[in-house]
Formats: C-alpha cells, sequence, structure tokens
C-alpha cells in the first residue's frame, strides 16, 4: 500500500491552507457585499427602484449567486478544516479512502486535497 511521502504531505498542506484562504476570500467578499447591499441601495442609486424591471432581476440574480457561492465556500472551508485537523493528528492516515482504506491517487488529493475518498467505482 503506497502512503503519501512527507513531501506529499507538505504539498497538500500547503494546498488545503491556499483553498481554505480561497474559501475565506469569498466569503469575506460576500459579507462585504451583505452589508453594502443592507443600508442602501448599494451601487450608487438613490433609490432602491430600478430604472428597468430587468435591473431588479439582475439584482436578485447577482445576490442568490453570491449567496449561493457563499454557501459552496463555507461548506469548503469545514471539509478544509476538517482534512487540516485529520492531516495534523494522524498523517500517516492521510490520503486513505475512508470507505476502502485504499491510497487516494495524488493527483486527485492535489485537485481536491480535503477528498476523504478515491473515485471508486463498483
Amino acid at each position: 500500500m503506497a502512503t503519501l511521502t512527507d513531501e506529499q504531505r507538505r504539498h497538500l498542506e500547503r494546498r488545503l491552507q491556499e483553498e481554505r484562504e480561497r474559501a475565506r476570500a469569498i466569503l469575506r467578499q460576500y459579507d462585504q457585499s451583505d452589508e453594502r447591499n443592507g443600508g442602501d441601495a448599494g451601487d450608487g442609486d438613490l433609490s432602491h427602484y430600478p430604472f428597468h424591471p430587468a435591473d431588479q432581476g439582475t439584482d436578485s440574480f447577482d445576490q442568490e449567486m453570491g449567496a449561493q457561492l457563499a454557501q459552496r465556500a463555507s461548506r469548503d472551508l469545514e471539509e478544509i478544516d476538517e482534512a487540516l485537523q485529520r492531516l495534523y493528528e494522524h498523517p500517516e492516515r492521510f490520503g486513505l479512502s475512508e470507505t476502502t482504506g485504499r491510497p487516494i491517487p495524488f493527483e486527485r488529493l492535489d485537485l481536491i486535497p480535503w477528498a476523504r475518498t478515491g473515485a471508486e467505482t463498483g
């Protein structure tokens, strides 16, 4: 059973930290956008009334998309923090599938460093 090398674990720790910062940046951006839109029109308009009905639809779509991105970033952040905890507490088991116990390919971990399983098929 091939396990990760110390160098690969260090690389994955850096990847997890990078992805953690990416998720936190998305959440900060959403929080700032949400604050801007809370008290006033937020986009420089003097009122909440758009000039055209399509403007209101675009604003609603943008707000919904931002909320979905923030929700995904929040879930990712939780997964990343759990992966870092697993890496620190049991480095020798990091990178092993939780369902099969087999090594998760390093290429998969490089793309999704918080992966808990490989791409097992049947």
